[in-house]
């Protein structure tokens, strides 16, 4: 509210923290805001409500994020795309949610055609012990939760298979993609862009790719993780129009 104290709880300014980046953010990622568009904090604190710590808490965040930047005698800029941090997985989520969702998805799902099967076979010959029964157990997850019809419980023994997969490859900059990955399965649930009920055959391949990393089968992971990735922009193009170039 206009005229909030400094002094507000942690608690309450973390929330009104990130109900204004939810609108600041959006709003620039979709173009409602317009690259170049100098935002002044004074009139976003009267028009969103908030005080001058929260709006700068946020800014710094939106700067971090490389969306905009901040001078002083000049106010908050709106930097064109070409800077932003386009794997900052706020970002990635902000574009599935609004009109940029259809390129969004088909460059996130380029990238995983060019990286997942390649870690699938660096996985086939590191991955400890540990993580194949991480691999496994997210399988029987997938396939528990699937005949349940539990999409949100579903969504969750997925990404821990994707994202254990990145890490076993031992690649840290695979590694550093695993929110990345977990944004475009998360976006694919939440903007109902996979069947109501997952396919057996993608929870299959599933266990392909689980069964080759332990055999250490690097071949059959990384052509078992290309037909994953496959299967879900196929399955994502039925619902959207995805394309691949």
């Amino acid at each position: 509210m206009p005229g909030m104290p400094d002094r507000q709880p942690s608690d309450r300014s973390g929330g009104l923290h990130d109900r204004v980046l939810d609108q600041l953010g959006p709003a620039i990622v979709s173009g409602e805001t317009p690259e170049g568009e100098v935002l002044r904090i004074e009139r976003l604190e009267e028009s969103l409500g908030v005080s001058r710590t929260v709006m700068r808490e946020a800014v710094r965040v939106l700067e971090s994020m490389q969306l905009v930047a901040s001078r002083r005698r000049i106010g908050v800029t709106v930097l064109p795309r070409s800077q932003w941090n386009l794997f900052d997985p706020r970002i990635i989520r902000w574009r599935l949610a609004g009109p940029d969702r259809m390129a969004q998805l088909e460059s996130l799902s380029q990238l995983r055609c060019g990286i997942e099967p390649v870690a699938a076979s660096l996985a086939a010959a590191r991955c400890t012990p540990e993580q194949c029964g991480t691999l496994t157990s997210a399988v029987i997850g997938m396939s528990v939760t699937a005949k349940r019809g539990d999409l949100d419980a579903y969504l969750e023994h997925d990404i821990t298979f994707h994202r254990t997969i990145l890490e076993a490859s031992g690649n840290e900059m695979f590694s550093g993609l695993a929110q990345v990955v977990a944004e475009v399965l998360a976006g694919r649930t939440h903007h109902n862009l996979m069947p109501a009920e997952p396919e057996t055959a993608a929870i299959r391949l599933h266990g392909d790719v689980a069964e080759a990393v332990q055999l250490g089968h690097t071949h059959e992971a990384e052509t078992a993780m290309r037909a994953i990735v496959l299967e879900s922009i196929e399955a994502m193009s039925l619902n959207t129009g995805l394309g691949m170039a």
